[in-house]
């Protein structure tokens, strides 16, 4: 109960009395590997980046995630590499010897940057590189070019490189763990087994992906008697198309549901790239981003746009919930004592035409000023179903029922779009914050829906 194993850079290691709230890049450079660096705390810069093996089918990926949002017990029965890793038998690994043709500046950024771009390196069947992979690392140098054209400069791993072979073997499973030192950390390996351990811990923290409670750990320094982690249970990992829904475990990462979906779904597609990064997309779950509640998270308006559900399970059963009767105030959920979120089902078929929009300081890996979804429904030129979902501008996420009733019925044209946008305009009452002003989420809002009309006439077109 007090010792966890994983593999580090292909060696077995073994902690013992470790608290259980120390993440493993504190680990990592309290052991000497100091390549990894801490930059922000919060998975922003991705200076701490590392390599996590995961199952892939029968064979396996290597994934770039954030060492400072990973509780050390979550490795247990892992595989991780640092950027140290990489080099074997005394000379350097592809990827670093690119960077050194001088995509390494300061070299602050240079080990993150590195392990980022081995994890795209490794990616099975890519074709040339997707930069985008390198969207959670961040440059203060800001020359971003070098780190790009290094990028870019990559050829195919060699069959005998190591880690391909090792990719050609699955990953091991996630066994259950039971960790005490001072704390405890839970890892179930089925819903019963999770009900058991919540009523022996009644007040455990529930911990998906981390990237938020993570950020709790580092930055205000939070502490739980004890920590659930669902990360093992397979009940939250389903996809199912059925005939009226798609239903989508909430323990699967964002990655994991865009890699999966393939695109079937068009406003998720047109939402994943916008979410944080790929380093926070690969641990982040849907799950954790509805049961934090935010009201500017960014998935609460997409799926409110689709029409989602919720399907929550407890001891006693499960039960659905459309989503927005879920959130019933600031950081509140609907949830009872005992109960998480399972799955979320989305209804079909979609909406023919949707669109998301997020306005942020950055283009990329911000948090939302204002958020969007719009998913709509025309018939001989009216509009039949629209749906808004929207988030900054009021405590929970929120439907736009006003200017929904207002367009339903209408003719779909630029006169009553307009109009539309002026009822939008004054159906919420946002606050002051140093993301923006009231005044300019209400114009946010209005200009966001004559944005989404515009790209419709577009398409017509």
């Amino acid at each position: 109960m007090d010792t966890i194993g994983f593999r580090l850079n292909g060696e077995a290691v073994w902690i013992s009395g470790v608290d259980p709230h120390t993440t493993l890049l504190s680990w990592l450079r309290g052991r000497g590997l100091t390549g990894s660096k801490e930059g922000c705390a919060e998975g922003e810069c991705g200076a701490c980046a590392v390599l996590l093996l995961r199952s892939d089918g029968q064979a396996s990926r290597l994934e770039a995630v954030n060492g400072c949002l990973l509780l050390l017990p979550s490795l247990a029965d892992q595989e991780v590499w640092t950027v140290e890793g990489l080099a074997q038998g005394g000379r350097l690994h592809p990827v670093q010897e690119a960077m050194l043709q001088g995509g390494s500046q300061c070299g602050y950024c240079t080990p993150g940057f590195v392990v980022s771009m081995a994890a795209e390196y490794y990616r099975r069947g890519r074709q040339g590189f997707d930069l985008e992979a390198l969207s959670g690392n961040l440059c203060r140098c800001t020359g971003y070019r070098p780190i790009r054209d290094a990028a870019l400069s990559l050829g195919e791993p060699p069959p005998d490189d190591p880690l391909v072979q090792r990719l050609e073997r699955p990953a091991p499973p996630l066994g259950p763990v039971r960790y005490t030192v001072q704390r405890t950390y839970l890892r179930p390996t089925s819903l019963a087994e999770l009900f058991q351990m919540w009523a022996e811990y009644p007040q455990a923290r529930l911990l998906a992906g981390g990237t938020d409670l993570g950020v709790e750990v580092n930055q205000r320094f939070a502490r739980a008697e004890a920590l659930l982690d669902l990360s093992a249970l397979p009940e939250l990992k389903t996809l199912r198309w059925e005939s009226a829904y798609v239903e989508l475990g909430a323990g699967l990462t964002l990655s994991e549901l865009e890699r999966r979906l393939q695109g079937r779904i068009p406003l998720l597609s047109g939402w994943f790239p916008l979410f944080a990064s790929r380093l926070i997309r690969n641990r982040a779950t849907l799950g954790g981003n509805l049961g934090t509640a935010s009201p500017i998270g960014d998935g609460p308006p997409v799926l409110l746009a689709l029409g989602a559900e919720v399907v929550l399970v407890s001891p006693e059963g499960e039960r659905t919930l459309p989503l927005e009767a879920f959130f019933t105030g600031y950081r509140r959920t609907a949830l009872a004592p005992g109960e998480l979120i399972r799955a979320v089902r989305i209804p079909l078929p979609l909406a023919p035409t949707a669109r998301f929009y997020k306005v942020a300081k950055r283009r990329l890996d911000d948090i939302s000023t204002v958020a969007a979804a719009f998913a709509l429904e025309l018939e001989e030129g009216q509009v039949k179903r629209l749906r808004i979902g929207l988030g900054g501008v009021a405590p929970t996420p929120v439907r736009a029922y006003r200017t929904e009733a207002f367009l339903v019925g209408k003719p779909w044209e630029g006169h009553t779009v307009r109009a539309a946008a002026e009822v939008l305009r004054g159906e919420f009452q946002p606050i002051d914050d140093h993301r923006g002003s009231a005044a300019y989420r209400r114009a946010m809002l209005g200009n966001l829906l004559l944005k989404f009309y515009q790209e419709t006439q577009e398409v017509r077109v």
